[in-house]
């Protein structure tokens, strides 16, 4: 319980200060994320008085040694806001402001979500919500073994409160009696899909950290003197932790931008960061600095993006997407493909859809936007992706077709247990969307970029796996998922728009691979190239064989135009759109056919490599030469998509290059 010296002075004078400093910390967080044309406005805003106070006011922490032992430790579990964790760690010296303008660039340490290893003042890196507040009881045990005195605060959103982990970690820091740990639940009352309330309603949130044996503070969390006040009451409580429950407007700051759910991670375009600005510019920062900085971000950005294109091989011209005035080609995101599929399956009464909170981005609300009258047939279970796929077991088993769908990150790996056990296991029709796979969501950076999902889900006894070319096939498969398949299905879909290299007749036949074949170049991409199902296919006696799933299909198609075009070898692609069950059949003939096989996946190397090398060496008796495109044993990192391909060496120059070793190993 709280003791009486629970209260603090704070002066007028330093209540001033305090709001200065947030005022300056506003500004330069709206700058740095209309730098970064994305990035989360609204959450960053209503903590930002929370922060101030936090670094500026009550932690122990030294700019010039970061990991001074008796600091203050301060978990940020909710790392999409950190936006605001860069503009206060850079106000307060670990680094200089310019930096924190290089918000979510590719090379920038201040990737979209905060990576411990990229810059000091970082305890932890987070992007996955409902993790923070596990690791601050971690970090408060070995405080307590160590004799060590130093607090430990853990930053969370109030839609956070719906992750079951959560109430876990709240369950054990109780039973240890950790009152070392400060909790601060900024309670802004909006997450991504909308209302909490409305999404899935967390309150009474202070009873039930009460009932969880915790010593709850309520205050607002723009009062600086209440905070100050909070936080002092938090470091007299002896014997439970504390948790600081912030009455908060998200968008504080900005009057455009208050209690607006649209806000939540949607950048500012030019006109509306210029009313920001005028808002929230002062002495402290004058229009020119402001300028300096922005001006210094853009620079920067111009540099990571030529540094990118250094990484991409040469040839005898310019072969990129629509560089040149033939072989041009139309791009839509596939999970548009994924959402006007479900808009058209929806009709069957057994359909219903699970909400994970990104909702819209993943394209799943389509299914309600196309008929209001499915809205009864719709979900929403918060930011609980573990507890929708054991919901969705529920619903299957009852005889419904249940279609979830979140970040592929979450979908495959949070929740991988309950897939195994409550869906697998029981071979139930649960239809599971993996969205924004690969490294195509870009600036969020590596903890929201799924590069794991393959290897993941094609392990499971009874998952059928879909990963499409295009928007077209991951149409194709969200109808056969829905329509024709009886058990799990996986659909692994990207989020950046990708090339359209099918079309509706296009042969999708599943379980079945499709050749490719480039005949020649034309105005139009889609049109240098014939398909036919591997079943028809007859042997044209190609040089190799690249074999490739998902957006990296339509980069092996524009790598065998290169080899053709550069060194007149003939190339045998083959899209594999089901990578389970896979198409052993279409795979033995290539490599009996071929003698050289290449894999190419936007995935970590060896996912689907591995597959399709198990799959030949179990088939084939003559030697084939072998190897793998993908991403080498490492995570990702923010950048524009499209940078990120080039870095990652995933692009059909990279694949040409590796073809043009792997036919020397041939021959």
């Amino acid at each position: 319980m709280a003791t009486d010296s629970a209260k603090t002075t704070i002066s007028d004078e330093e209540v001033r200060r305090l709001q200065g400093i947030a005022k300056e910390l506003r500004l330069y967080d709206i700058a740095s994320i209309y730098a970064a044309t994305s990035g989360h406005p609204g959450g960053t805003l209503s903590i930002i008085d929370i922060e101030t106070v936090l670094y500026f006011h009550v932690m122990k922490h030294k700019a010039d040694n970061p990991t001074w032992p008796e600091r203050d430790r301060i978990y940020w579990s909710a790392g999409h806001k950190a936006p605001a964790l860069y503009v206060a760690l850079a106000k307060a010296g670990y680094f200089k402001m310019e930096e924190a303008m290089c918000l979510r660039q590719f090379g920038s340490p201040c990737q979209g979500h905060p990576n411990c290893l990229e810059l000091p003042g970082i305890e932890m890196s987070s992007g996955s919500l409902g993790q923070g507040l596990g690791i601050a009881v971690g970090s408060a045990l070995s405080a307590r073994i160590d004799g060590s005195n130093h607090r430990i605060f853990c930053i969370m959103g109030d839609g956070e409160q719906q992750e079951g982990s959560v109430w876990e970690a709240a369950m054990s820091a109780a039973q240890f009696k950790l009152d070392s740990i400060c909790a601060i639940v900024d309670n802004n009352r909006l997450q991504i899909d909308g209302r909490t309330v409305d999404v899935m309603n967390i309150e009474p949130i202070a009873d039930k950290y009460k009932a969880f044996g915790w010593h709850v503070i309520e205050c607002s969390g723009h009062d600086m003197r209440e905070l100050a006040n909070a936080f002092a009451e938090a470091a007299a409580t002896k014997g439970q932790p504390s948790v600081i429950i912030a009455a908060t407007v998200k968008g504080k700051g900005v009057s455009f931008m208050e209690d607006q759910v649209g806000w939540h991670g949607q950048a500012p375009k030019k006109e509306q960061f210029e009313a920001a600005a005028k808002e929230l510019l002062s002495d402290a920062i004058t229009e020119g600095k402001l300028t300096e900085l922005l001006g210094y971000a853009a620079n920067r950005a111009c540099n990571a993006t030529k540094r990118a294109k250094t990484k991409v091989p040469t040839f005898g011209k310019d072969y990129w997407w629509n560089s040149e005035d033939r072989m041009k080609v139309d791009m839509d995101p596939t999970r548009m493909g994924f959402g006007r599929q479900l808009a058209q399956c929806g009709n069957n009464p057994r359909v219903v859809t699970l909400h994970a909170d990104i909702s819209n981005s993943i394209c799943i609300t389509d299914f309600e936007k196309a008929d209001s009258c499915r809205q009864d047939r719709v979900f929403s279970v918060g930011i609980a992706e573990q507890n929708m796929m054991a919901v969705a077991a529920g619903l299957a088993r009852e005889g419904k077709i249940p279609i979830t769908g979140t970040y592929g990150v979450f979908a495959a790996g949070r929740c991988w247990d309950q897939i195994r056990t409550s869906i697998c296991y029981a071979n139930l029709n649960v239809k599971i969307a993996g969205a924004h796979g690969g490294i195509s969501v870009g600036p969020d950076g590596a903890t929201h970029q799924a590069l794991e999902e393959i290897t993941l889900m094609a392990i499971l006894p009874n998952m059928h796996l879909f990963v499409p070319a295009d928007s077209v096939e991951t149409a194709k498969a969200t109808c056969m998922s829905i329509n024709t398949i009886d058990g799990p299905v996986y659909i692994r879909y990207a989020r950046e728009a990708t090339p359209i290299v099918t079309t509706e007749a296009t042969p999708f036949i599943y379980g079945k691979a499709n050749v490719i074949r480039y005949r020649g170049a034309q105005p139009r991409f889609i049109d240098a190239f014939e398909t036919v199902s591997a079943e028809s296919y007859k042997n044209e006696n190609e040089d190799l064989t690249i074999v490739a799933c998902g957006p990296m299909v339509p980069e092996a198609m524009r790598a065998a135009y290169i080899l053709k075009e550069e060194y007149g070898l003939e190339t045998r692609v083959i899209n594999v759109h089901t990578v389970k069950p896979l198409d052993h059949d279409a795979l033995k003939k290539a490599a009996g056919e071929t003698g050289a096989v290449l894999t190419a996946e936007e995935h970590q190397v060896g996912g689907f490599g591995n597959l399709v090398a198990a799959s030949i060496l179990g088939n084939v008796t003559k030697p084939v030469a072998f190897d793998m495109v993908g991403v080498m044993d490492r995570f990702g990192e923010s950048g524009q998509p499209w940078e990120l391909m080039q870095e990652f060496g995933l692009t059909a120059e990279h694949v040409a290059v590796k073809a043009q070793s792997l036919l020397k190993k041939k021959s």
